[in-house]
C-alpha cells in the first residue's frame, strides 16, 4: 500500500544533526483515530552520553543493519517513551538490547500494555543516569502526557507530538492532507493538532509554564518526530507554535 506521506529517506540509517546527536527516520505507522487510521511518519533521535552510552528517543522500526549501526556508536543504555502514544518499538529494541533501561511517562496508552516491558517513570527531573547533560519537562493534557527533552551540549530540544509539522508536498493522499490542515499541523507553521491542543484547555497554565521553560533553555533546534524538525531558529518556531498556550 502506497504511503499517505512521503517518508525521509533513506530511512533506518544514522543521520547526524550534531555532536553526540543523530536521527533515524523511519517507516510511516497508522495510528487509530475513531473510524481512521491515521498516517505518521516516524523519527527516532539517539544521543551519545559523556560516559559512551547511548540514550534512544521514541526508538524507530528496528533491523538488524540498524541495530549494528547503533551498537557501533557505543552501549545502548536508555529506551525512552516519551508520550502516551509513543511506544510501538521499545519491546523489539529491548529483546536486541536487554542491558537496556526502559523509561516512559507515567500515563501510556492502553494498547502499551503488551508492547513496553518492564520500566521506570519519567519525571520532571531528570534521573542520575543523564542529569547534568539532558533536562527534561512533562506536559500533560487530558489526553495525552508528554516528557520533552533538552540536551546540553547541543542545545537540542526534542519534542514528540505537541508540534508536528507536516510538509503539504511529501502528501499523496488528498483525504490526510486536507486533515493536516484542519489540524493546523502544516508547514510552516506546524503546532499540536487542534484536537489535541483542546485537551489541554484545563491544564494551560501548566502546558504555558514548561514551554516558558523550553524557551529558557534557549535551544537552537528542535526535532520533531513527524514532519520537517528545525535546524534553526528553535526559541522563535516555539513562541510560533505554542502561541495557542502563551
Amino acid at each position: 500500500m502506497l504511503d499517505a506521506y512521503k517518508t525521509y529517506e533513506p530511512l533506518g540509517v544514522l543521520k547526524p544533526v550534531a555532536e553526540d546527536v543523530w536521527i533515524v527516520d523511519g517507516p510511516e505507522i497508522r495510528f487509530r483515530y475513531a473510524c481512521l487510521k491515521i498516517p505518521f511518519p516516524t523519527r527516532m533521535t539517539v544521543i551519545r552520553l559523556p560516559t559512551g552510552s547511548l540514550w534512544l528517543h521514541s526508538p524507530t522500526e528496528l533491523n538488524e543493519a540498524l541495530a549494528e549501526q547503533v551498537g557501533r556508536l557505543g552501549q545502548v543504555a536508555h529506551l525512552v517513551a516519551p508520550n502516551t502514544l509513543h511506544y510501538w518499538w521499545i519491546k523489539d529494541w529491548k529483546a536486541r538490547f536487554p542491558e537496556a533501561e526502559v523509561w516512559a511517562v507515567a500515563r501510556l496508552d492502553p494498547g502499551a500494555r503488551d508492547r513496553v516491558p518492564e520500566h521506570r517513570q519519567l519525571g520532571n527531573e531528570p534521573p542520575p543516569a543523564w542529569r547534568g547533560q539532558i533536562d527534561q519537562v512533562i506536559v500533560e493534557g487530558t489526553r495525552i502526557m508528554e516528557a520533552d527533552f533538552f540536551h546540553r551540549p547541543s542545545r537540542t530540544l526534542l519534542i514528540t507530538d505537541l508540534i508536528e509539522n507536516f510538509e503539504d508536498r511529501r502528501f499523496n493522499s488528498v483525504f490526510y492532507k486536507w486533515l493536516s490542515h484542519i489540524g493546523g499541523v502544516i508547514d510552516p507553521d506546524g503546532k499540536a493538532p487542534l484536537d489535541l491542543r483542546l485537551t489541554f484547555s484545563r491544564n494551560r497554565d501548566q502546558v504555558r509554564s514548561a514551554v516558558e521553560q523550553m524557551i529558557a533553555w534557549n535551544p537552537e533546534r528542535v526535532i520533531m518526530a513527524h514532519g520537517r524538525w528545525y535546524a534553526t531558529n528553535a526559541v522563535g518556531e516555539l513562541r510560533r507554535a505554542f502561541r495557542w498556550a502563551l
